[in-house]
């Protein structure tokens, strides 16, 4: 109660007693700088002189610490360039009384004062700042520490790694203490950072943390302070971490850092998306913009996992109005609510329709005068599409062509289609409706038509609805068993924003009927991906926990493609951006044959429908019954 009471006291009178505090410096300054001149032992002579040079200093000192706003921010925060400052501040003041003590004493007063006084005037003051800053990070934190501090270890030596340790330092209420850092750069061993020293490189974590035991400075965490860090350097840092037997954090990347928060808010559990590894995007913001702001957009779709990040990112550039629409209620009237945080009321208009309606879709595109559409609504699960042949082709290739229609027919400018690489050489139904998708994108006239028609091809994604990861967590959390379909099987993986950033360059950069291709690294095995999330679950895969694998389900891959032989690589002033140019329909042939889709789905024949889909897409391969259907369609006899 006594601390809060003077800290309240402190407060209310913080600028009368800074000031207080500066006037007595600035007395005390002078005054010593007399005493060292004349070796502790003033002349009578000379006294006059000290008298008036101490209201001189009082007088002409005060307002310039006044005018220069040093009883302005917070000490406990100071720094470097608070002490520049407190130089700059004093060699002004210094300067100023100089010439007033000359005019009002005259050539009597003692030239070399002005330099002591200088020199002591500025150790006082900065003193003062900096020993509110001592108090804070050393004093105050054993008479105010929340208990004992937890030992941390720091993983990095680097820039982050030393702002951690200072805002440790600042904020004793954290309850952290750092021990030490580790870091495998040779030239920082034994180095002290910032009032801790390197103790030794990663792979000796386990013995640093073993001898900070015995010595009874125990290491409670370990910090992985490496936000440039790629993959690789993601994963044998975690494979240390855990060698040493402790509870292990990370801070985000660089991209992440960009926010604005402190570090400290920051720290969080280490993610398989940190093991995954990706380059941070690298966009053409002003293309971007020039495209977005102040159009008229429409998102289909927006209520899925990439539907709904493209409606966040394209919310960033400022668009005159943003149509969401879904036929999904419940996730439309989410991100609706989400974006009316950031976009005014009446320029965000959520949509209620299926992409299927014709009519519904002109009504909206009209009515809206949209001028640019993102197409991310699809039917995407594999093994499930695989079981609903009609509804599938019926909003991944009728929606798809309903929507490219009303674009054409209201002058849209850009229409950008969202591919997957499942499209590549097909082996499921999923697949083959986005490569006919793609197909209805190419058929579209590249230079006579008023609207640009582009589709964007990539692979998965990091957490989206349905995806692996959340599957594994669910099975982690369950305590298993994690279900792997096939210990060789590889999937390519980007997060959903990096995937989505790319997609709007793409869509800046097109100019008609391509497909673009998205960079998706190297392909990740669902096997490593699967153990990896049960080791950051504290989980040893095989021991704790058991993986077991399923069987490749129908229409599934071991490996996917980007893209299919035959197919023109064409590379694009991005590098993680390519097109790819492969055979096209002409715009009447492919409307003949979307009227016989039609038909074969009123009419829910099967084998009509299948073999549609197969006179345009000849590289399906199909599984299972599709398989044995086509089969007898070929010998002549459909089943």
């Amino acid at each position: 109660m006594t601390k809060n009471r003077t800290l309240q006291f402190v407060l209310q009178h913080r600028q009368f007693l800074i000031a207080l505090a500066h006037s007595i410096l600035i007395v005390l300054s002078m005054l010593f700088a007399f005493l060292l001149r004349f070796d502790y032992s003033v002349p009578r002579d000379q006294v006059p002189i000290l008298t008036a040079g101490l209201w001189l200093a009082l007088l002409v000192k005060l307002p310039v610490f006044l005018f220069r706003r040093h009883d302005k921010g917070w000490w406990r925060y100071c720094g470097i360039v608070d002490l520049q400052r407190k130089i700059v501040t004093n060699i002004i003041a210094s300067v100023i009384l100089a010439l007033v003590a000359t005019v009002v004493v005259g050539s009597n007063f003692p030239r070399s004062i002005f330099c002591i006084d200088l020199l002591l005037c500025f150790l006082a003051t900065a003193g003062l700042r900096f020993s509110v800053r001592l108090y804070h990070e050393s004093i105050a934190h054993e008479l105010y520490g929340k208990g004992p501090a937890k030992g941390l270890l720091i993983y990095g030596a680097g820039e982050a790694g030393l702002n951690i340790a200072k805002e440790i330092r600042t904020h004793p209420s954290l309850g952290y203490q750092v021990i030490g850092f580790l870091d495998d750069s040779f030239s920082k061993q034994g180095v002290n950072m910032g009032g801790a020293a390197v103790l030794g490189t990663g792979r000796e974590a386990a013995l640093i943390v073993d001898l900070a035991k015995k010595s009874h400075s125990p290491v409670a965490e370990i910090l992985i302070a490496m936000p440039s860090a790629n993959a690789a350097e993601m994963r044998e840092a975690v494979a240390n971490c855990r060698a040493a037997g402790v509870p292990f954090k990370t801070i985000p990347g660089v991209g992440e850092l960009l926010t604005g928060k402190v570090l400290t808010s920051q720290i969080r559990e280490v993610s398989v998306v940190d093991l995954l590894g990706r380059d941070p995007v690298e966009l053409d913001e002003l293309t971007i913009r020039e495209r977005l702001q102040g159009r008229s957009v429409l998102v289909t779709g927006a209520g899925g996992s990439i539907g709904s990040e493209i409606c966040r990112q394209v919310a960033s550039y400022g668009p005159r109005r943003l149509i969401l629409l879904d036929q999904a209620e419940s996730d439309l009237f989410r991100i609706h609510l989400e974006l009316l945080d950031r976009m005014p009321e009446d320029q965000l208009v959520p949509a209620v329709a299926d992409i299927c309606d014709l009519q519904r879709l002109d009504e909206i595109i009209r009515h809206q005068r949209v001028e640019v559409v993102l197409h991310a609504a699809a039917y995407k699960h594999v093994p499930m599409m695989e079981c609903h042949l009609f509804e599938a082709v019926r909003n991944n290739v009728l929606g798809t062509f309903n929507l490219v229609e009303a674009a054409a027919r209201n002058g849209v400018s850009r229409f950008l289609m969202i591919s997957s690489d499942k499209a590549v050489n097909p082996t499921n139904i999923m697949g083959l409706t986005k490569r006919v998708a793609e197909l209805i994108i190419t058929s579209m006239p590249a230079q006579t038509g008023r609207t640009e028609f582009v589709a964007v091809r990539f692979g998965n994604v990091l957490g989206s609805n349905g995806s692996v990861i959340p599957l594994f967590r669910k099975q982690i959390a369950a305590g298993g068993p994690i279900t792997v379909t096939h210990p060789d099987m590889q999937r390519y993986f980007m997060t959903i924003p990096e995937a989505v950033q790319l997609v709007l360059q793409a869509s800046a950069m097109g100019k008609g009927t391509e497909i673009f291709v998205l960079d998706m690294g190297e392909p990740v095995k669902i096997l490593d991906l699967a153990q990896n999330m049960a080791r950051l679950s504290g989980k040893t895969p095989g021991v704790d926990i058991e993986i077991r694998f399923t069987g490749l389900r129908p229409g599934e891959k071991l490996y996917e493609e980007l893209s299919a032989e035959g197919e023109d690589f064409q590379p694009t002033h991005h590098n993680k951006i390519k097109i790819y140019c492969g055979h096209r329909l002409g715009r009447a042939r492919m409307r003949d044959w979307v009227e016989l889709v039609r038909q074969a789905i009123e009419l829910r024949d099967e084998v009509q429908l299948l073999s549609l889909l197969k006179d345009i897409v000849p590289e399906y391969q199909p599984s299972g019954r599709y398989r044995e259907i086509l089969a007898d369609v070929r010998q002549g006899h459909p089943a």
